[in-house]
C-alpha cells in the first residue's frame, strides 16, 4: 500500500475581454477549438477548466500549466479574449453570471439558486497520486492541519462584485456555502466515505459524487488525492509551490500511518475557523498554528514552519530547493491579494487590477521582473504603503526613493543638520509641559494619491457636517435626545460638554475647523481614529514641513498635481469671515505658553488675522473690540489650552465671560466655540455612524475604529477579559496621555489599566488594535519602517453639502521606534505630506 506520487491540476480560468476588462462569456467558443481531454467547460460561460497530464515532477507540471494557459490564449486571440487565473475577477459583477448550457447545470441553477448565480469564481485543484483509497482517506484526514497555510499562498480574490471585500480569499468563503463544502469530518475508511456519499445523493441534497467539495477528497475520477480549497493562482509558480507543498504533505502522512503514529483529528469548528482565517488576511495576517489548541502566528511564520516540518518530505521527493526559493519568494512579494489591492490604492482603478492580473497570467511562470530596483536592507513589512513586499518601491515612491538612494551618508548627515537648523532659527517647536520641544520632520514625504484623497474627501465631509449638525441641535432643540440615539446621561457625562454653549444663537456654526485623525491598515482601508472639534492643532505644523522641504531638497522630484498646503491661510480666513458680521478677523492665544505657540503665530500671519491675547481685547456695549485701538472684532479663532469662561486678562477681569456675553447677541463669532469639544468626545465616538444616519440619511463612507464603552455592563466585561488585546484611552486624555496598547504593554500594565476601568470604567474607552500602515523614516543615514497616523482638516461654514470643505494640508504623524503611539509629546515626529490632486489642480513651486 503506498501513494504513488504523481502530479496533476485542473485549473479554472476567467476569460476576461481585452478591451472591457470585463468577463467574457465565450467558453463555448473557445472549447470548440481546443481538444477536450484538455479543456473542459464549468459552471458558468466565462470560465474554461484546464486539466494537465499526469505528470512526475514539480517542473513538468509548470511547463504543462503553461502550455494549456497557451491553448486557452490561442483560442480566445480571434476574439479579443485574454485569462485570468484569480478567485474572483476584479471587474466582475453578479450580472454577469451566464450558466453554460447543460441539464446537469440547469438543475443545479434549480435547486440551488443564489448558489450557483454568484459562482463566478475559480480554483486551483491539485492532484497527488494515491492509488489505494483506503490510504487516500486516511490521508486526507491526516493533511487538514496543513491546509490553511495552502489556502493563504494561493489567496487571490479581495474584489467580489466590484468591491474589495475585505478577505484574501473572498472565493473560498463563497464555495463554503456549497453543502459539501470543508471538512468532511472522521471518516475510518473509503468504505465509510463512500456510504458517505451515498447517505448525500440519497438525501437529494446533492446530485452525484463529483458535488462532493470537500476540502480534499479522493477523487471521483482519478486514483488521486484531490485538494480543492486553493484560489486560482495568476503566477504559476505559486501554484507550482501549492503543489509541492501538498505532495509533500501526502507524502508525510503516508509515512506517519505506514510507522502506526497515532493521529487526533482537529475538532471540525477549529478546522473552519482556520480557515475562515487564512481566506481573511491571507498572508497579511495571523494563521492558526494548528495545534490540538491552536493560537494565532504571523502568517509568513506559519509558512516558514511548514516549510521546516515537511523538508524531510520535500528533499526525499527532490523538490527541497526550488520548493524553498518559491515560498521565500511568495513571503517576500506577497500574495496575488496583496498585489491587487497595491494595484488598485494607486489610481483607484478595478481596470488596473484587471490589466495585472492578466498580465500575470500570461506572462513568465515566476511573473514580471520588477519595474523599479528593490530597496535592499529595508525591513519590508504588509502594510508600507511606500515599499511593497519583495521591497519593491511602490510608483508613488519610486522616484523619491531612487533620489535618495543617490544621496550618501555624509550628505544625509548635512542634511540632517541643516533640518535642525531652520527648525531652530524659526521657533518650530510644541510645548509640553510647559517647556518647549523640536518639532522633528523627517526628510522622506509621505504621498497620497488622488484617489486616496478623494475617498477621504468624500467620508469626512459628510463627518463633518453631521458632527455639525449634532453640535447645533444639541445645544438647541435637542432632538438627537428625545429621539433616543444618544441619552441625556450620556451627554451631561461627556467630557466636551459646556453648559454655557446653549448660550449662542440657533444657526451658529460651532466647530469651524475639524481635525480628523486617520489611520490605515494593512489592507489599504482608511478608517477614522479620532474626531477633534474643540481645538485641532497641526496645520501650521504640516506647512512648516512643506517649507523645510522645499528649502532643504528643492531637487526632490515633485509630482506635477502636488497640492499647496499655503491655500490653508486663504481658507481659514474664508471660514472666519463666513460666520462674522462686522468688524476684524482675530485669532486669540494665551500667548508664548500657549501648546502650540507656534502655530497660532503662523496661522495669524498666513491668514491675515490679528494675534490677540485677553489682555489685548475688551468688551463695550455687548460689542468686541482691540484695547489699543478701539476697532471692532467680528470673529474670534479660540485657540486656548482652557475654558473661554475662565478665560481672564491680567488685572483679573472676566474677560471670556464679557465675550460669551457678547457671542449669545451674535456681536462676535466664535470659532470653535464652548463646548465643541462634545463632538470629540472618546465616549461619543462610537456614537458618530448613528449620528451620520440620523442626520443626514446616509451610511458611513469611512468606517470608525471598532470602539467599547465600560460603562456599558455588557461592554465592560469583554473590555476586562481582553484589556491585553485592545488600546484603552482616558475618556479625557490628550496627546496621546494614558493610552495604552495591550499587546505591546508588559502584564503589570494590562493588570494595573484592568484595575482602573474596574475602579471608574466611565472613564475609560477601549478600541480594537489597527495595525497602522508604515512608511519609510530615516534612523542615521539607513530607512527603517514606522508606524504613522494623518491628520487632516476640514472647515466649516455651515451645515450644507457645499458648507464644508477639506483643506489641502495633511499633517503624517510618526511613531518612535518601535511604538504605535504618533503624538508628538510622546516622541513622534512628522512627515511633509505630498497631496495630489487631479489633473489641473497641482499648485507646486519647485526649488522653494
Amino acid at each position: 500500500m503506498s501513494a504513488e506520487l504523481t502530479l496533476g491540476a485542473e485549473e479554472e480560468l476567467h476569460l476576461i475581454d481585452r478591451e472591457s476588462g470585463k468577463l467574457a462569456a465565450r467558453a463555448p467558443q473557445l472549447l470548440s477549438r481546443l481538444p477536450s481531454e484538455s479543456y473542459s467547460a464549468e459552471l458558468q460561460r466565462t470560465t474554461v477548466e484546464t486539466n494537465t497530464a499526469v505528470v512526475s515532477s514539480l517542473d513538468d507540471l509548470r511547463a504543462e500549466l503553461l502550455r494549456l494557459r497557451k491553448g486557452v490564449l490561442d483560442a480566445g486571440a480571434p476574439d479579443g479574449v485574454g485569462i485570468a487565473a484569480v478567485g474572483t475577477a476584479p471587474l466582475s459583477a453578479l450580472a454577469d453570471f451566464e450558466l453554460t448550457n447543460t441539464g446537469r447545470y440547469g438543475r443545479m441553477q434549480e435547486q440551488y439558486r443564489l448558489l450557483v448565480d454568484e459562482q463566478l469564481i475559480c480554483g486551483l485543484q491539485v492532484h497527488v497520486g494515491v492509488s489505494d483509497r483506503d490510504l487516500a482517506v486516511a490521508i486526507m484526514q491526516r493533511v487538514s492541519p496543513q491546509l490553511p497555510v495552502l489556502l493563504a499562498l494561493s489567496a487571490s480574490s479581495p474584489f467580489w462584485n466590484e468591491h474589495d471585500t475585505g478577505y484574501a480569499s473572498i472565493r473560498s468563503i463563497i464555495w463554503q456555502r456549497w453543502p459539501t463544502a470543508g471538512a468532511t469530518g472522521p471518516v475510518g475508511s473509503a468504505a465509510e466515505y463512500d456510504a458517505l456519499l451515498e447517505d448525500l445523493i440519497s438525501s437529494g441534497v446533492i446530485a452525484d459524487a463529483k458535488m462532493a467539495y470537500f476540502d480534499v477528497r479522493p477523487s471521483a475520477h482519478a486514483p488521486t488525492l484531490e485538494l480543492r480549497i486553493c484560489d486560482a493562482c495568476p503566477l504559476v509558480d505559486d501554484a507550482i509551490l501549492v503543489a509541492g507543498l501538498f505532495r509533500a504533505a501526502v507524502r508525510a502522512a503516508e509515512l506517519d500511518i505506514e510507522a502506526g503514529r497515532p493521529f487526533v483529528p482537529q475538532a471540525v469548528p477549529l478546522h473552519r475557523a482556520a480557515m475562515w482565517q487564512a481566506a481573511r488576511g491571507g498572508l497579511s495576517g495571523k494563521l492558526l498554528d494548528g495545534g490540538e489548541h491552536p493560537k494565532p502566528v504571523p502568517a509568513p511564520d506559519a509558512v516558514r514552519g511548514l516549510l521546516a516540518k515537511l523538508r524531510p518530505q520535500l528533499e526525499e521527493l527532490g523538490d527541497w530547493d526550488q520548493v524553498r526559493e518559491l515560498a521565500a519568494t511568495v513571503v517576500a512579494r506577497g500574495t496575488s491579494a496583496d498585489r491587487q489591492r497595491a494595484a488598485f490604492a494607486e489610481r483607484g482603478r478595478l481596470e488596473d487590477v484587471v490589466d495585472l492580473v492578466v498580465r500575470e497570467t500570461e506572462g513568465p511562470a515566476g511573473g514580471e521582473v520588477p519595474a523599479a530596483p528593490t530597496l535592499p536592507g529595508y525591513r519590508t513589512r504588509a502594510g508600507d504603503e511606500a515599499v511593497g513586499l519583495g521591497s519593491v518601491p511602490r510608483a508613488p515612491y519610486r522616484d523619491l526613493l531612487t533620489h535618495f538612494r543617490g544621496l550618501d551618508e555624509s550628505r544625509l548627515t548635512q542634511l540632517k543638520d541643516a533640518k535642525e537648523r531652520w527648525a531652530t532659527d524659526r521657533g518650530l517647536s510644541f510645548v509640553v509641559a510647559g517647556r518647549p520641544r523640536p518639532f522633528d520632520v523627517d526628510l522622506l514625504p509621505r504621498v497620497i494619491t488622488p484617489h486616496e484623497w478623494k475617498v477621504i474627501e468624500a467620508g469626512l465631509l459628510q463627518r463633518a457636517r453631521a458632527l455639525e449638525l449634532f453640535l447645533q441641535d444639541v445645544y438647541t432643540e435637542q432632538r438627537v435626545l428625545k429621539d433616543g440615539v444618544i441619552s441625556e446621561d450620556h451627554l451631561r457625562e461627556a467630557s466636551g460638554w459646556r453648559e454655557e454653549g446653549r448660550r449662542l444663537p440657533p444657526g451658529t456654526v460651532r466647530a469651524a475647523i475639524i481635525g480628523f485623525d486617520l489611520v490605515r491598515n494593512e489592507f489599504g482601508g482608511w478608517r477614522v481614529l479620532e474626531d477633534n472639534a474643540q481645538t485641532p492643532s497641526g496645520a501650521a505644523y504640516a506647512i512648516a514641513a512643506r517649507e523645510l522641504t522645499d528649502t532643504l531638497l528643492p531637487d526632490l522630484p515633485r509630482p506635477p498635481t502636488l497640492l499647496d498646503p499655503r491655500r490653508v491661510f486663504s481658507m481659514l480666513r474664508e471660514t472666519l469671515a463666513a460666520g462674522a458680521r462686522e468688524g476684524a478677523l482675530a485669532l486669540v492665544s494665551p500667548g508664548p505658553e500657549a501648546k502650540a505657540w507656534y502655530e497660532h503665530r503662523r496661522l495669524a500671519e498666513g491668514a491675515g488675522l490679528l494675534l490677540i491675547r485677553p489682555d489685548d481685547l475688551d468688551v463695550a456695549d455687548g460689542v468686541v473690540r482691540m484695547r489699543s485701538t478701539g476697532s471692532r472684532i467680528g470673529a474670534l479663532y479660540l485657540r486656548l489650552d482652557d475654558e473661554l469662561r475662565d478665560l481672564a486678562d491680567s488685572d483679573g477681569r472676566a474677560i471670556g465671560a464679557e465675550l460669551l456675553a457678547a457671542a449669545e447677541t451674535g456681536s462676535v463669532f466664535l470659532a470653535n466655540a464652548p463646548g465643541s469639544g462634545v463632538a470629540d468626545d472618546k465616549a461619543l465616538y462610537c456614537a458618530v455612524p448613528e449620528l451620520i444616519n440620523y442626520y443626514l440619511g446616509e451610511h458611513p463612507l469611512l468606517d470608525s475604529v471598532p470602539t467599547y464603552r465600560p460603562e456599558n455592563e455588557t461592554e465592560r466585561q469583554s473590555v476586562l477579559e481582553r484589556v491585553g488585546e485592545l488600546v484603552t484611552k482616558p475618556v479625557n486624555g490628550q496627546g496621546g496621555a494614558g493610552v495604552l496598547i495591550g499587546p505591546a504593554a508588559p502584564a503589570i500594565a494590562v493588570a494595573t489599566r484592568r484595575a482602573e476601568i474596574l475602579a471608574r470604567p466611565e472613564a475609560w474607552v477601549a478600541q480594537e488594535v489597527v495595525p497602522l500602515s508604515s512608511l519609510p523614516t530615516f534612523s542615521g543615514a539607513r530607512l527603517e519602517p514606522r508606524h504613522i497616523d494623518l491628520r487632516v482638516f476640514v472647515h466649516v461654514r455651515g451645515t450644507g453639502p457645499g458648507d464644508v470643505v477639506l483643506a489641502p494640508v495633511g499633517l503624517t504623524r510618526v511613531a518612535p521606534h518601535g511604538s504605535m503611539v504618533v503624538n508628538s509629546s510622546r516622541g513622534g515626529g512628522a512627515k511633509d505630506t505630498w497631496i495630489l490632486g487631479a489633473e489641473g489642480d497641482g499648485d507646486v513651486r519647485p526649488g522653494r
